[in-house]
């Protein structure tokens, strides 16, 4: 039978056989947790050969974030590309110059840094942003001492001031997956993501919840493709991995030290967010954890993403929490 006729016939799997692609599975359905509500209202499924400019910009800079990080970001295709259906961020051990700032922060004339590395990072800053949904991201993340791939949330504007004031929502972080790890379970080293919240004040009185999450097997989350979510509704945050929730947050847990709050008791976590995926390498979070530094080996690096979905609670848009079972 042809693959049109297999097709036809509702062989859906056997198609995809047939094509040596992966068949479906629960986690890979369009919609997730079928029955709860959720209405997709923008995708990026990264099919053709370039990034949709229409829904992400690249960042350039050289700037770790205040993380001492050692990348510059570029928008070239040795970093940022989309092939096989996928977006790849790709780090590279190379000396680059580049600016010192993105452009919404950047000094006055910006000044040129180098960094020992490259790699890349896309946002739909300026483009798309949201207030509450689910959010979730495909993705098979890289293993090695020094990387730090991650898919996150900031806001769209800073109503509430700027970082932590006005929040941050980390869906997917993984840092040094497979390397020594004292503490993990499974005997293959690092095989936790993290996902977490910021908020509070200025550094050094920010504040922060986070949970590490090993897979039910113990696997190293670069071994394979899984699903990093987000549910956010008002006043309830809730990171899920292959639709198991591994971390839940209320308002009372979180707080901002901004005086125009008052009055608001989900702040700063009632305003739209943007959505942005990067490969980091090094910085703190990475080189003072695990087997320490940035090894030799592990680059060239490569994040990959097969798709980021956004959805909202069809019944219930303004909190989203009806949505949130």
């Amino acid at each position: 039978m042809t693959i049109a006729g297999l097709l036809k016939a509702g062989t859906l799997t056997a198609a995809l056989l047939l094509l040596g692609a992966t068949p479906p599975t629960e986690q890979q359905a369009l919609a997730p947790l079928e029955g709860a509500g959720w209405e997709l209202v923008w995708a990026d499924e990264f099919e053709g050969a370039q990034l949709d400019r229409s829904k992400w910009t690249p960042e350039v800079s050289c700037w770790g974030g205040g993380n001492a990080e050692r990348q510059c970001y570029t928008d070239r295709p040795d970093n940022i590309a989309v092939e096989g259906g996928m977006l790849l961020l790709k780090a590279r051990k190379e000396r680059f110059v580049g600016p010192a700032r993105p452009p919404e922060i950047a000094e006055y004339n910006n000044p040129s840094v180098t960094q020992s590395h490259t790699s890349g990072k896309v946002r739909t800053i300026g483009q798309h942003a949201w207030k509450y949904g689910r959010i979730e991201v495909r993705a098979k993340v890289p293993p090695g001492q020094g990387t730090w791939p991650a898919v996150w949330m900031m806001p769209e504007d800073n109503v509430y001031g700027a970082w932590p004031r006005s929040g941050e929502i980390d869906i997917l972080e993984a840092v040094n997956i497979g390397a020594k790890c004292k503490r993990c379970e499974g005997g293959r080293g690092e095989n936790r993501t993290i996902s977490a919240l910021h908020f509070g004040n200025f550094a050094p009185q920010n504040k922060f919840v986070d949970h590490r999450n090993a897979l039910p097997d113990l696997a190293l989350p670069s071994d394979d493709f899984h699903v990093y979510s987000v549910e956010w509704g008002e006043g309830l945050i809730r990171f899920l991995v292959d639709d198991r929730v591994h971390l839940t947050v209320t308002a009372d847990q979180w707080s901002t030290a901004a005086p125009n709050a008052k009055g608001r008791p989900s702040a700063p976590f009632d305003q739209p967010f943007y959505v942005m995926a990067n490969l980091a390498v090094g910085g703190r979070l990475s080189e003072e954890n695990n087997a320490k530094g940035v090894a030799a080996d592990t680059f060239p690096a490569q994040f990959a993403i097969d798709w980021i979905r956004v959805y909202r609670c069809a019944s219930d848009p303004a909190t989203g929490r009806a949505c949130i079972r």
